[in-house]
């Protein structure tokens, strides 16, 4: 049984917690957050013990793993923290807000010797693991382009004071939120992402965040790809691969449909499954198995160049490259 603090209190701290703690494999027993006072009743309902101090969670000899839920900016420090006190790291997405702290932080963990999971729960969708074996079977022949979007509403929820509303938190608006998992599903089937030219602005919500983000890219090997991300439209989840015999396109995570050269369309549908219990699971066999987890070190700091270069790209109006 790995032992585990959740580090984040909040809507999907609470969800991580929810999702495993009648689990054989993982369970949590500390909680981080900054009141203890105001989470006596998550404490009870999830039997956990809380504490305000992140440097009493890493001197604890009890606590295995730590599991990040916090705000983005923190989690470099907190990962090259963790590492140097031995512990194994689940960090929620984004890993970090840039490539030279993706590296130190992925740097740090490897020199601890300790393994690293990432909350990329699409990856535990059974639509994108259906099409990713089709795809490595040569279903659809060669890839040639991938397009993807993640939206919905949630950036109208986004008030003052936040520190999602906050443009430092969550550069190129929904990529952070949102984007980032159809970039990790993108770098999952394709590979990695070699150049950007993006596309961000705030059209529609108050937060000071923007609220529309896209970008062409160009991964390594020559697929072409676009990516679109939006805090302030109906929820909405897309991912088409085109080969050259044929195309798959993902709706949400329990539809795969697939289309041949004419057109012809076949669907498949699939039961939804726990995609948070199923990837802190991985997560703790890893550690136990004393193996990699699914996310690469490689899959993990590329995606945050990505996010990094989008950034830059939109300010600037030109492509940039990643190296």
């Amino acid at each position: 049984m790995l032992r585990a603090a959740i580090c984040g209190t909040g809507r999907w701290g609470s969800r991580l917690v929810e999702s495993v703690q009648d689990s054989s494999k993982i369970r949590f027993t500390t909680a981080l957050t900054r009141d203890p006072s105001k989470q006596q009743e998550f404490a009870a309902k999830h039997d956990v013990r809380l504490t305000s101090s992140y440097a009493e969670l890493l001197a604890d000899k009890e606590i295995d793993a730590i599991v990040l839920a916090t705000p983005h900016s923190q989690h470099h420090q907190e990962i090259v923290n963790a590492a140097k006190a031995g512990k194994h790291l689940f960090v929620e997405k984004p890993f970090t807000l840039t490539r030279d702290t993706a590296d130190d932080a992925i740097a740090a963990c490897q020199k601890a010797g300790i393994t690293v999971g990432m909350g990329f729960n699409r990856r535990y969708a059974p639509s994108l693991i259906e099409m990713r074996k089709k795809i490595q079977g040569g279903e659809i022949g060669t890839v040639q382009h991938v397009e993807g979007q993640f939206s919905g509403p949630s950036g109208y929820q986004l008030k003052p004071g936040l520190w999602r509303a906050n443009r430092t938190e969550s550069p190129a608006g929904a990529m952070t939120a949102r984007g980032v998992h159809v970039l990790d599903a993108m770098i999952h089937v394709v590979g990695t992402v070699e150049q950007v030219f993006a596309y961000s602005d705030r059209r529609s919500i108050s937060a000071e965040v923007d609220d529309t983000s896209s970008a062409l890219l160009r991964f390594n090997g020559g697929v072409t790809g676009y990516i679109a991300t939006l805090h302030a439209s109906s929820a909405f989840w897309r991912l088409h691969v085109f080969g050259s015999k044929g195309s798959l396109e993902m709706r949400g995570d329990t539809e795969l449909l697939g289309f041949d050269l004419d057109g012809k369309l076949t669907r498949q549908t699939f039961d939804a499954t726990d995609k948070e219990r199923a990837e802190l699971e991985d997560f703790a066999d890893a550690v136990a198995k004393g193996i990699k987890f699914v996310v690469s070190p490689t899959d993990i700091i590329n995606n945050v160049a990505v996010m990094q270069a989008m950034v830059a790209s939109a300010a600037s109006g030109k492509p940039v490259d990643i190296g």
